[in-house]
Parts: structure tokens; sequence; C-alpha cells
């Protein structure tokens, strides 16, 4: 598939949301034309359970948790998507950071 640029979503508690944008910026993440610090910010409910021998930013192991955090949706180009995912590692309070990588194909229809 021909693609240039992809759509990055990070569920990461409200309280990261703006260091990781600014992180994420300072690579060329969170660009759309002429303007750069481009992210959309939505609160979602999660629901986890950590299992034995992981280390829970939040819950306790063998419990389902609940909780609210946010997805921040990016764009970014394809080039720095390793970068981006770098970043993410980093900076990211979770043991395993959940975040998507999704194709953008609206330039094959323009």
């Amino acid at each position: 598939m021909d693609y240039k640029e992809v759509k990055i979503e990070i569920y990461v508690p409200i309280d990261f949301v703006i260091s990781l944008r600014d992180a994420l910026n300072k690579i060329g993440a969170c660009r759309v034309g002429n303007y750069d610090n481009c992210i959309s910010v939505t609160q979602v409910s999660g629901y986890w359970r950590p299992l034995e021998g992981s280390d829970p930013y939040n819950g306790t192991v063998g419990e389902i948790s609940h909780g609210q955090e946010c997805k921040m949706e990016v764009r970014c180009k394809r080039d720095y998507i390793a970068d981006a995912i770098h970043t993410i590692k980093n900076l990211h309070p979770y043991e395993e950071p959940l975040y998507n990588i999704i194709p953008i194909i609206n330039h094959l229809y323009e």
C-alpha cells in the first residue's frame, strides 16, 4: 500500500497529553500542512486486568480495573514512525503503552 502519512492513536492518562504532544511535535509528528501541534483528544473509559508479573501504573494484579483515560490522535509522516514510537514508549507511564498506527490514504483520492 502506498501511503505517506499515518494516524497514531495513543491511549494515555490526561496528565500526560501535553507533554506527549510537545515531544511528538518536536520530532515532526503532529503536523498537518502548515500547522503543528495538531492533536485531537477524546476522553474514553478503559478496562484492563494486570496479570502476574506485571507492574501496573494503575490497578491491582489479578483484578479487572476500570478508569478514565484519553485517546490522542496524531498525524505523522511515515518517515517519523520509528521516532514517534520511541517517544511514546519513553514518556508514556504505562508498562505496555497502547497505540495504533493507521495508514492515511487520503492522497490517493485527492
